[in-house]
């Protein structure tokens, strides 16, 4: 039987995590599928990652309404994907934040995403009829700004290049929380379609280094304890390293993006068929691992002509 594309045959509703992960942080979690984050303030509420659509997000403000009354007034989004954006409406929020960089590959290339990734996930997109259009941010930051939620401080920071070139991460210093997005995944494949492979690790490097006590992370579970959080960082790391490394030498000897496929194949399946999308994002990730060892350095942008075009080249 032939397999079906990414993950147009996961139809399986997944079960809501909401996980305390430091004083009133939150992370909404649900097996494997877009994580979202929760930061209360004094006075407020920032929430971190939107969701896909308004039907999803209202998921996360149920759960935000379990916890707190208090107003939802930030939104902040790591990076520009649609999966992580277009539920943003939803929560009327009056400061929505991304960094400069993710602002500008909305321009360049959100519509062809929105529209490759409805292609790709169609249960993350029930409800898509409510999305009024691209999410578009109130404020953007170069490399690093604060937003002060009464009292409390939450530090937004552009680390360096890793699942896309406009990554943040958001730092909690009172509770030692991080929220990273897809830069970190907890048995979960990472997507790496639009990333950037040999900047990934130094990236990882600059999130340890805040020694956080705990992570909420793009997808998996809450990562809590240092012990856990390092797990995480070297699992994502190790992950990283065993796509781009055979699809590296397949490129330097000149051989086709479907030698690649095979090699990664048969260097990862062993050790990750089990995680999360791994099979939906195997040849998104092959195919950029390849171009970027030939020396593209900005990521092809993804239509969905040419991610059906990827996957017959790919199926043979």
């Amino acid at each position: 039987m032939t397999k079906a594309f990414a993950s147009q045959g996961d139809t399986a509703e997944k079960t809501i995590s909401f996980t305390e992960v430091g004083d009133g942080l939150y992370a909404f979690t649900a097996e494997g599928d877009p994580n979202s984050g929760v930061i209360i303030g004094d006075d407020s509420v920032m929430i971190v990652e939107a969701q896909a659509t308004p039907r999803l997000a209202q998921k996360v403000i149920d759960c935000v309404r379990s916890v707190t009354d208090k107003p939802i007034s930030h939104l902040v989004l790591t990076h520009y994907h649609a999966v992580r954006v277009l539920g943003a409406s939803a929560y009327g929020a009056g400061q929505v934040i991304m960094g400069d960089t993710a602002r500008a590959m909305v321009a360049e290339r959100g519509q062809e995403d929105w529209d490759s990734e409805f292609q790709r996930f169609p249960r993350l997109f029930e409800g898509h009829e409510s999305i009024p259009g691209l999410t578009w941010p109130t404020t953007t930051f170069s490399d690093a700004m604060t937003v002060y939620l009464g009292k409390r401080r939450v530090d937004l920071m552009h680390l360096g290049r890793a699942h896309t070139a406009g990554d943040i991460v958001i730092h909690v210093p009172d509770s030692s929380v991080m929220f990273t997005g897809d830069i970190v995944e907890y048995h979960s494949a990472c997507y790496c379609g639009d990333g950037h492979f040999a900047d990934w690790g130094d990236t990882l490097d600059n999130i340890a280094a805040f020694q956080p006590d705990a992570i909420a992370p793009g997808r998996g579970a809450a990562l809590m304890g240092r012990d856990m959080v390092d797990t995480a960082i070297d699992l994502t790391r190790e992950f990283v390293h065993c796509t781009y490394t055979p699809a590296a030498k397949v490129a330097a000897r000149g051989g086709s993006l479907r030698d690649a496929w095979d090699a990664v194949r048969g260097n990862c399946d062993d050790k990750f068929a089990d995680y999360a999308i791994y099979e939906h994002c195997l040849p998104f990730n092959v195919s950029r691992a390849y171009d970027e060892a030939r020396g593209i350095d900005t990521p092809r942008i993804w239509t969905a002509q040419r991610d059906l075009e990827m996957w017959e080249a790919l199926q043979g």
